[in-house]
């Protein structure tokens, strides 16, 4: 039988693994209480999310609004200004430009917010919505599953503790026959010492007396031994028994233990995290990736949008440049700012004289005044630049004080989690100083001084200038004119009158004569701005029939002879280009093939008078060269074309003038490239052909004939040449560009080339010799040391 103290450890060891299943299943419980509760989280926070994006819609759709209606109200008034041309021509003026560009930022912030909301309606709350739903559902669903697990795990649980039991019953059964064995295996020894120790105790008797009695004992003790030795052997069948049942029994439960100990395991480490992951969890993190990556998208793209808008307005800024603006209202109001025409003299009564009267008795009167103003002159031009030195000295303390750069306010967004921080930061910003009043009254003071040193020098300038011309005009009388008579002379030659029925107008040739001659690397030629008083000056005088380009001096500047140029195809009645073939024009530029493009563009322009196409065909032949110096001028074609297509083409009312001058620009940069192949060559159209060398070859009866092509200029000197090289002695010359010839008499060379030259050709051309060949070398194109050439 089992001991008191034994089935009390049994009860123990019952109790204890009950109290641990207990623990397990109450886990199992809260397990399934906390998944309840992620769930419930996961959906209040989706609701959140929708609620929170629903909110900012409704505040950005507002913001789009408020920036709609401010754009709108500025851009109202914009557009109820009487003068449209007035408004249409203030445009081109960089602050204009910049208002311009700040309002359509403040439009496109508008449409992005709008189109923000709209994402956040209509793509990111639906995503949030199919979220919930989708992790609803399958939290559902796996809670089934783990709701399966558990039991599956509480199954194996109660199998452990069914063969726990059977182990301990079958280990009780063998430790009770194990006793029983024992106690019968005591019983056999003590009946045999028993049967020992009677035998030994009796002593030898006769035989007679004695033996029967000892035979009847001794029948006796064995029949005991063999009763105590059959019990034995039945205990130890029973034992025998009881312990192999209690081997296998405790075989099975270290087998169902271990197998409980890895399902638990597994269960813990294993099943609960695929649980969470592959049941819980499924898609929801990655779909609220998306959703939330949606957003970044929206606000980065909003970002790039507002970047893109702030760079256009920060160029603007940088752009902002008085003296352009200057130049460009000059340009759209010419006729205002135009100098009037020169007074004429009115003589009276049929006096006919218009020159000052230098002979007697008057011309040593006029020889003391013409001293006297010298030496006025003299002392009133050292007082005015003593006045413009300090005009100028205060000029530049009035732009070092405007310019003073206040206008970085990043330290304003170093945010902190204190708001004090943020108050202080702003407090220290340029604007909120006391001494700003202070320097506003210093600027004031520094300003009205400078205004005052300006009216002081104009008027002295203006009185210089009133006196000067007298004294120049005495000067040129009394015959003590500074320049030479052969400069004089010189001048004097290229006066002529402009007729209406040159091929190429005066203007044209003569500037882009001076432009090919001086200018071809000239950079940022076009696209500068030159002096207008001096554009004014050239321009007329070329009204007046005069060429004040003639000859080779270099005195002007390039940039106004250029303005000079543009203006001049800007000032046109009727645009080089028609508008009746505006159209015509625009559907060439969308061919992608360029010799297709060139060739129905020459269709269209066929169409054209003659006169038209010969300043056409000359202008473009000049274009093209210029382009070829575009790494020293900066001037490829796509940048002529950009600086020459308002000015020959102009974009019919009622188009989109942003994207039309796009293609104007285009369509002026491809007939710059493929001209030859657009206009006809001298044999299909006779008139005035453009010359590298800066003249003009002419294949009819020129309206200039001062020059004529290279061929026609040395064919008598060549010849003169020729019987005559012992006499002269050849002139070593520099090539300054490339040069490649035209015909088979000009000669082609590289930059730095060293040249022959055997005498002049003309005034554009030389005789020469190059690797071996004679041509013709374009004086242009070489530097011939003056000593050698006089």
């Amino acid at each position: 039988m089992t001991s008191p103290a034994k089935f009390k450890k049994d009860k123990e060891i019952i109790a204890e693994y009950d109290t641990q299943v207990k623990e397990i299943r109450a886990q199992l419980t809260e397990q399934m209480k906390c998944l309840d509760q992620q769930c419930e989280l996961r959906v209040q926070l989706l609701q959140d999310l929708q609620d929170f994006f629903r909110k900012k819609a409704e505040i950005e759709m507002d913001y789009s609004r408020n920036l709609e209606k401010l754009a709108e109200r500025f851009l109202a008034k914009t557009r109820s200004t009487k003068d449209q041309q007035f408004k249409k021509d203030q445009n081109v003026l960089s602050p204009v430009n910049c208002w311009n560009l700040l309002l359509n930022q403040v439009k496109r912030e508008s449409r992005d917010h709008t189109t923000l909301s709209d994402i956040y309606l209509n793509n990111i709350i639906p995503r949030f919505v199919q979220v919930s739903e989708d992790s609803g559902r399958l939290f559902k669903k796996s809670k089934e599953v783990g709701q399966q697990l558990q039991d599956d795990l509480m199954k194996v649980l109660n199998e452990l503790y069914s063969v726990m039991k059977t182990y301990h019953m079958y280990n009780a059964d063998s430790i009770s026959a194990q006793s029983k064995l024992k106690e019968a295996e005591k019983q056999e020894e003590k009946q045999i010492g028993k049967s020992v120790k009677q035998e030994d105790r009796q002593t030898p008797r006769s035989p007679d007396s004695t033996s029967n009695v000892r035979i009847e004992e001794k029948h006796v003790r064995r029949s005991s031994v063999k009763k105590i030795e059959k019990m034995k052997e039945k205990r130890q069948a029973k034992y025998t028994e009881n312990k192999l049942k209690a081997i296998k029994a405790r075989n099975e439960y270290l087998l169902a233990l271990e197998a409980t100990n890895a399902s638990v395991f597994k269960y813990y480490i294993h099943d609960l995290s695929d649980l969470i992951d592959q049941c819980c969890d499924l898609g929801y993190h990655a779909s609220l990736n998306r959703a939330l990556r949606t957003f970044l998208s929206a606000e980065l793209n909003l970002e790039q949008s507002k970047h893109e808008g702030l760079d256009a307005i920060e160029n603007a800024v940088e752009n902002l440049d008085a003296t352009s603006d200057k130049q460009r209202l000059m340009e759209m109001y010419n006729n205002v700012f135009c100098p009037p025409m020169k007074f004429e003299f009115q003589p009276h009564m049929g006096d006919m004289a218009s020159q000052l009267c230098a002979q007697q008795p008057v011309q040593s009167e006029l020889v003391q005044r013409c001293q006297q103003l010298q030496s006025r002159l003299s002392t009133l031009k050292i007082e005015n630049e003593e006045v413009k030195k300090t005009m100028e000295a205060t000029l530049q303390t009035i732009q070092d004080i405007v310019t003073v750069e206040d206008f970085d306010v990043s330290d304003c967004f170093q945010y902190s989690n204190s708001m004090e921080s943020v108050k202080s930061t702003v407090s220290e910003t340029f604007m909120s100083k006391p001494s700003i009043a202070k320097r506003r009254a210093n600027q004031q003071e520094t300003e009205q001084f400078y205004f005052t040193k300006m009216k002081e020098y104009l008027e002295g300038r203006n009185l210089i200038t009133k006196l000067q011309a007298k004294h120049d005009l005495l000067q040129k009388t009394l015959g003590e004119s500074q320049r030479t008579d052969c400069s004089l002379a010189r001048r004097s030659s290229t006066v002529r009158k402009q007729d209406s029925s040159q091929a190429i107008p005066l203007v044209v040739e003569s500037c882009i004569r001076f432009i090919s001659r001086h200018g071809l690397q000239h950079e940022g030629i076009f696209r500068v701005s030159g002096s207008q008083v001096e554009v004014n000056d050239i321009k007329n005088a070329f009204e007046r029939g005069e060429d004040p380009l003639a000859g080779d001096q270099n005195d002007h500047d390039m940039d106004s002879i250029a303005g000079v140029l543009k203006l001049y195809f800007r000032g046109l009645e009727h645009p080089l280009f028609p508008k009746d073939i505006f159209h015509d024009l625009m559907a060439c530029v969308t061919m992608d093939n360029l010799q297709e493009r060139a060739l129905h563009i020459r269709k269209v322009l066929l169409v054209l008078p003659k006169t038209t196409l010969i300043v056409m065909r000359y202008l473009f032949a000049f274009l093209n060269h210029l382009s070829q110096f575009s790494e020293e001028n900066m001037m490829d074609p796509y940048n002529l074309a950009t600086c020459f297509g308002p000015s020959l083409m102009s974009v019919p009312e009622g188009h989109d003038q942003v994207s039309c001058q796009a293609h104007v620009n285009e369509l002026i940069k491809t007939i710059i490239i493929q001209h030859e192949n657009i206009f006809p060559n001298p044999r299909e159209l006779e008139g005035p052909v453009y010359s590298r060398g800066g003249s003009t070859e002419d294949y009819c009866d020129s309206p200039h004939g001062e020059t004529t092509s290279a061929e026609d200029s040395t064919q008598d000197v060549t010849t003169e040449h020729h019987t005559s090289d012992d006499e002269c002695e050849p002139i070593e010359a520099i090539a300054k560009f490339d040069y490649v010839g035209r015909t088979a008499r000009e000669l082609s060379f590289k930059k730095g080339a060293s040249l022959l030259l055997y005498q002049r050709a003309s005034d554009d051309w030389w005789e020469g010799r190059h690797n071996g060949i004679d041509g013709l070398i374009p004086h242009q194109y070489i530097v011939v040391q003056d000593t050698l050439i006089s």
